[in-house]
């Protein structure tokens, strides 16, 4: 079934002539497990049984105490058997970044902003997306809401025109990239069309608000529905929070009352985070940038004894010497992609393979700075995990964003691009003078928002991560991270140097094809002189 939307009306005083589409979150549950609770407490009686214990022999005795005893004692892995897969509309974009996707637990598959191009303006607008809140929105009256839904819309006019105006710019550059002329086949030229469209939707994008509604497919376990519905007013979005994981929580109900009402879990609230002062948060912003030193992304912490450390538990996996295979030999097998069939892999085995999990004993920590739709997906690297800003703590009354190449070499782009940073931040200022919660005004926030974070990963995830994220085809600010990662790692450790880069570096005189993108490949022979290549778009 379409998600329905409702068409809200534009104010009178409203001279943009846009309308915006908003609508309650919706929230289906495509599969589950039959028995989820029943599951559960039969895996904890396996345990202590002779025999596989199924679902069908639990008595309610055995709910009760087995229930209880696991739940109450922090025995929770079994819940974590039962899985659920959500299908969510409606959702704003912020609401995913500061809650569902701010732990590793889950999956997602989410509409793309990058590939997908938003004709229509369907964004997430207090009230009227949170049916019976009016109580967690005061101050939210008709002239608030105006000039909400004016910001709004005028956002997506200038995602619009900046699409119209970068399409040009995008094509001239992947022409001649991909040298295209009047005696070109007609189909590479047709492949610089289609993809220059694609790049101006996906740099236009930053000027979209993160209130832009999304579409996604989620799975969590039992545990992680539980600490869910605990936790969900620990974010920046706490009413579009509830509503959702209310709903969730309502929809496994449906299925197995019992897996929620067994243990009257209630969700927390008078958190210590918002025991804080309000404040103004330039300073913080100052001194954090200052620490970066004009990078995007800084190194601040690193496990001295990285090779060392490495080595020695390499050698303990294998049951060798120090005598019969030195330091050197050991980071060699690991990383060398020559000699190591696993980093050839596109399927990420490093956690399975025993001589892989040594690169797991050296940690790096970066300070980095990228926008609030880059950090969107550089959360998905679960395995490399952040402490992310709430900017209900951290918001600057002065814009603050981030620019994407594309757009500061053309001059029209970047008018365009300055014209609507100072329109959000001036309407977002705005509701906060007339008394809104900054819950509710930060919605109105684009996309290229500066976020500041601190984000750790071992080498063995950083590796991942760095191989997918140095490829071309890589979103440019987490590229532009990767690469400073990478060249900071370098100059601490030269001995890891040679063996980080994207897949075609790896596989190039080892393994065809060079390039694991296929049809997607970028044009470039990036193989060739990696890291000491310029990427231009």
């Amino acid at each position: 079934m379409a998600a329905q939307f409702s068409t809200v009306p534009e104010p009178p005083s409203s001279s943009h002539g846009s309308q915006v589409e908003t609508a309650a979150p919706r929230v289906t549950l495509r599969n589950s497990f039959a028995h989820p609770f029943d599951s559960a407490i039969a895996a904890a009686r396996t345990c202590y049984s002779t025999h596989l214990v199924g679902p069908e022999e639990v008595t309610e005795k055995q709910r009760v105490t087995i229930g209880a005893g696991t739940y109450f004692g922090g025995h929770h892995t079994v819940y974590q058997h039962a899985h659920f897969e959500f299908g969510l509309e409606n959702i704003s974009r912020h609401f995913v970044w500061s809650f569902l996707h701010a732990h590793p637990f889950y999956n997602s598959e989410q509409q793309s902003q990058r590939y997908v191009r938003l004709d229509r303006a369907q964004a997430y607008i207090p009230l009227e997306s949170s049916p019976d809140n009016s109580q967690d929105h005061p101050n939210f009256g008709p002239a608030e809401h105006a000039i909400y839904e004016k910001a709004i819309a005028r956002a997506w006019e200038h995602y619009r025109e900046l699409t119209r105006v970068l399409e040009p710019t995008a094509r001239a550059i992947l022409s001649d990239i991909w040298h295209v002329s009047e005696m070109s086949h007609p189909l590479r030229a047709q492949k610089v069309e289609r993809q220059s469209g694609k790049r101006a939707i996906e740099v236009a994008r930053y000027v979209l608000p993160v209130a832009a509604f999304t579409t996604m497919v989620h799975t969590l376990s039992g545990i992680v529905l539980y600490r869910l519905w605990r936790t969900q007013a620990a974010n920046d979005t706490p009413t579009e929070a509830r509503h959702v994981i209310g709903e969730m929580v309502a929809r496994v109900l449906e299925i197995d009352p019992q897996f929620l009402d067994r243990f009257n879990i209630e969700p927390m609230e008078d958190l210590p985070e918002w025991q804080q002062p309000p404040r103004d948060g330039e300073a913080f912003a100052r001194e954090f940038d200052g620490r970066l030193s004009g990078r995007t992304s800084q190194l601040i912490d690193y496990s001295p004894r990285a090779i060392g450390s490495m080595a020695e538990a390499y050698r303990a996996v294998l049951g060798l010497t120090a005598t019969e295979c030195p330091d050197g030999e050991a980071i060699d097998r690991m990383l060398n992609p020559a000699r190591n069939p696993y980093r050839r892999e596109t399927l990420n085995l490093g956690v399975n393979a025993p001589m892989m999990r040594p690169l797991d004993h050296a940690a790096f920590t970066f300070a980095k700075k990228i926008s609030h739709t880059a950090d969107s997906q550089d959360q998905r690297h679960r395995m490399v995990p952040g402490s992310r800003p709430l900017l209900t703590l951290a918001d600057t009354r002065s814009p603050d964003y981030i620019t994407p190449m594309l757009i500061r070499e053309n001059p029209r782009a970047l008018e365009i691009y300055q014209q609507a940073m100072e329109e959000a931040w001036a309407a977002k200022n705005a509701l906060l003078d007339r008394g809104v919660p900054r819950e509710s005004a930060l919605y109105l926030l684009p996309n290229a928002k500066a976020i500041r974070l601190v984000e750790s990963g071992s080498l063995l995830h950083l590796l991942h991560k760095w191989t997918m994220r140095t490829c071309f085809n890589a979103q440019e600010e987490i590229y532009q991270a990767s690469i400073e990662e990478v060249h900071q790692v370098r100059a601490a450790f030269p001995e890891l140097g040679r063996y980080i880069g994207p897949p075609c570096h790896l596989r190039a005189g080892i393994s065809t094809p060079i390039c694991t993108e296929g049809s997607h490949f970028c044009g470039v022979k990036v193989w060739l002189a990696f890291p000491n290549i310029e990427r231009r778009i």
